[in-house]
């Protein structure tokens, strides 16, 4: 195609999860302009994920909850703020691969005159993309990941890797190593990770027991556990630091890079439907998801047969012993897969 962009902005609003999910279709943005700048506006949280993967020049990081639920009169100004500098940079390309009301208008805003928008009915302001032939209509039943990879579809993309991916950086593995050292675990005794936190409560497993599985596996299975806390969940952790065994560890001041880093040194990570699961899956751990069973839930699942997921009616319906089995499955699997291996 003709078409040839020099500087793009790619609208990439989702919370830490979605970004991770994205990471495919940002990779496509990348390789397929591989002359242009390539600008990405994030959540600030979200941010190091799209510096650490490499597919963009920029991570713009933007506050989209202040944005969205801050009091009304900061809101607009963070908003008009946001426009005069998305303004400034003169864009010729937006790509907005969520597409709600307030990203189409930031898009149309910037002054491109190329806007290429997901198309989610009742969601998206479709009249305000101009890009022919528009993408195909939002298919919910489809993973998340080929539905942003679908936005791209009219830049004729072809066949591409549809698993994400994220680089562990030295100096991030070097700083969890001596964390772990000074936690002595650093010896031969293999990693199983636990994160009790989620964005929202509805889908937090219990945090005791996690704290009951993380007994198990440490009595049967002769791993040593690493408590995952990010300030969301830090006095959660705290309160029920006694119940987890003594020989936990617990990580509680990480960096999205050092949590990618300490991720790859898991044997496994058990986790409730959350950002962290995703980049531990995105740093090739097998991941145990504990999640409340929903018509749409597979859409969200990290691709690969190593993954594992218990569901139930509601995320507390979920026993420990049904999150142990799938656990010790996971874990015993890869185990024997690293000795046939090595």
């Amino acid at each position: 195609m003709s078409f040839d962009p020099r500087n793009i902005l790619v609208i990439d609003f989702g919370q830490l999860g979605d970004v991770v999910l994205s990471l495919p279709a940002l990779a496509v943005v990348r390789q397929k302009f591989a002359r242009a700048r390539v600008t990405v506006a994030v959540g600030g949280s979200a941010a190091p994920v799209v510096e650490l993967a490499g597919v963009a020049d920029e991570a713009l990081a933007v506050d989209r909850v202040a944005l969205r639920d801050g009091p009304k009169h900061l809101s607009i100004w963070q908003i008009g703020k946001l426009v005069l500098e998305v303004r400034r940079r003169r864009f010729d390309f937006v790509i907005d691969l969520h597409s709600l009301s307030e990203t189409n208008l930031l898009g149309f805003l910037s002054g491109a005159p190329q806007r290429l928008y997901a198309r989610r009915p009742t969601r998206s302001l479709d009249y305000l993309s101009n890009f022919k032939p528009p993408p195909p209509i939002e298919d919910r039943k489809k993973h998340a990941i080929d539905r942003y990879l679908d936005v791209l579809a009219p830049l004729g993309v072809g066949e591409v890797s549809r698993v994400p991916r994220l680089p562990v950086r030295e100096e991030d593995s070097r700083a969890v190593v001596e964390m772990l050292r000074k936690a002595k675990a650093a010896s031969d005794a293999p990693l199983v990770g636990i994160f009790p936190g989620a964005g929202h409560p509805s889908r937090r497993w219990p945090v005791e027991r996690f704290a009951e599985l993380a007994w198990r596996l440490e009595r049967n299975d002769s791993v040593r556990t690493v408590v995952f806390a990010g300030p969301e969940e830090r006095q959660l952790v705290r309160e029920a630091r006694s119940k987890f065994p003594p020989s936990a560890v617990v990580l509680d001041r990480l960096s999205v890079p050092q949590l990618a880093a300490a991720a790859a040194r898991l044997s496994l990570f058990v986790s409730n439907d959350t950002g962290p699961m995703h980049i531990a899956a995105a740093v090739g751990t097998p991941v145990v998801i504990l999640m409340q069973h929903h018509p749409m839930f597979n859409c969200y699942i990290p691709p690969g047969e190593r993954h594992r997921v218990v569901a139930a009616r509601t995320v507390e319906a979920i026993t420990v012993e049904a999150a142990y089995a799938a656990a010790r499955a996971a874990f015993t699997t890869e185990r024997a897969s690293s000795l046939f291996s090595g």
